[in-house]
């Protein structure tokens, strides 16, 4: 389990901090890119992972 760490999702479009979650850095090697919900743009906007 020492591989997987929390990572940071970030709003695309106001490049806040939304949601944390947990990958696998061996298994999964690019960025993850998820469409979410963002409170503070109020709409449904594409999130990156951030930098920590």
């Amino acid at each position: 389990m020492a591989q997987k760490q929390l990572i940071k999702i970030a709003c695309t479009a106001c490049k806040r901090v939304n949601y944390w979650s947990r990958k696998n850095k061996k298994l999964v090697e690019r960025k993850i890119e998820l469409k979410k919900y963002c409170k503070w743009c109020k709409k449904a906007t594409k999130h990156k992972e951030a930098k920590k």
